[in-house]
Parts: structure tokens; sequence; C-alpha cells
């Protein structure tokens, strides 16, 4: 999912770090007043983090000037909202830009749309309209995997916007870079529900009750 570094022409490589800017400033400030309001929750949000930073290191080669791999977002989207999502999975994205060779700079701001914002708000909204469901443990698997999903389709719609298909243009690009993802992508994103149905529960004990919330 992670763009490499350069591969984005310029002006796309700015324009989506300022769709992503707004998202990650609003995530900071929530994630400061979860802070202020319950100090002990760091350890758990940390986790989260952290949760988000081991999945998606894992990466495995996909499409040129990309790669497949799990999100590790819907675990925090869960426990304290989609938004913190943002300004937790950007610094992740950055680490792993600058000490992994994973993504880059330049596409900090495309990584962020499509990992730390699109992803998470799908993984919380299916949790939540499932949830309403009463079908337990399923809303967070099937949640999880929508949401890693939706992340490689967003990063399939980027690179058809910068890379049109000279004969059937954006949509056809579109297509062709969604079907090389879905191959890798289907058997991961399975994976990555169930671990992230696991994690959940280790963290269950730990200020998690207090956390989670309906609150985006």
């Amino acid at each position: 999912m992670h763009i490499a570094e350069g591969f984005l022409p310029v002006r796309h490589a700015a324009a989506w770090t300022l769709v992503a800017a707004p998202f990650v400033a609003h995530g900071a400030r929530r994630l400061a007043r979860i802070a202020t309001q319950s100090p002990a929750a760091g350890l758990t949000l940390g986790a989260a983090g952290g949760f988000t930073l081991l999945l998606s290191s894992l990466k495995l080669p996909s499409l040129a000037g990309s790669s497949s791999h799990p999100t590790g977002v819907a675990l925090g989207a869960v426990i304290c909202g989609p938004s913190t999502m943002a300004a937790i999975g950007c610094p992740v994205l950055l680490v792993q830009a600058l000490l992994l060779a994973h993504g880059g700079l330049t596409t900090l701001g495309a990584n962020t749309v499509s990992m730390a914002v699109v992803g998470p708000w799908v993984s919380w909204a299916v949790w939540r309209t499932l949830g309403r469901l009463g079908v337990g443990d399923a809303s967070l698997f099937v949640a999880t995997a929508l949401g890693a999903l939706a992340t490689y389709m967003t990063t399939a719609l980027q690179l058809a916007l910068a890379f049109p298909d000279a004969s059937s243009g954006i949509s056809g690009a579109f297509l062709k870079f969604a079907g090389v993802f879905l191959l890798p992508q289907l058997p991961l994103a399975v994976a990555e529900g169930w671990f992230t149905v696991a994690a959940y529960h280790v963290l269950r004990g730990r200020q998690l009750d207090s956390l989670v919330t309906g609150h985006a």
C-alpha cells in the first residue's frame, strides 16, 4: 500500500498532503483530550500504535512503487475513534519511510490518507453498524478486513489519478491497479481480521472499556 518515495508527480503528492493535514491536526487534538481525561490510557494507545507499526511493516512486493501488507489501523479506530488514527498513523508512516525505506516523505500525505484516514473510518463505520446487530467478534473481524481493503482501493485510486490508462483513462487504470492489489490483499485482510480480534481481547482489561466509544 505504501507508495514509494518520489513515485507520485509533485502536484499529486502536494495535493494529498493538503488533504491529509487537517485530519492529522484534528486527530492530534483528540489524542490530547484523551490523554488529559484518562492519563492511564497512554499504554493502551501506545499498544494500538505499536500494533499498527508492526502489522503495516510486514510488506510484500506488489505494484511497482507500492507494496501489500496488513494495515493494523482498525484496532485503534475502534478503541478511541477513527480520527485519532490520522495522528497515530502519520508518525508510523514517517518512521517507516525514514528507517525502513517503506513509503516516502513526498508520498507521506497520500499514504496517510489511504491508511490512516480512509481505512480507520471505514473500519469504525462497519464496526459500529454491525455492532448494533449484536454479532460480537464478527463485527470487528469484518470491519478490519473491509477497512484494509478500503485502504488499498484508495491507493489504487491515487495511482490511477496519477497514471491514467492511455486508452481507458482513470477508470481503466483504477480497475487494473485494484485487480493487482486484491490478489495478495484478500488473504492478508482475513488474517488481519483474526489478529485484530485477538489483540482487542488482550487489551480489553487495560482501560479499554473507558476508551471504546462511539465518538469519531
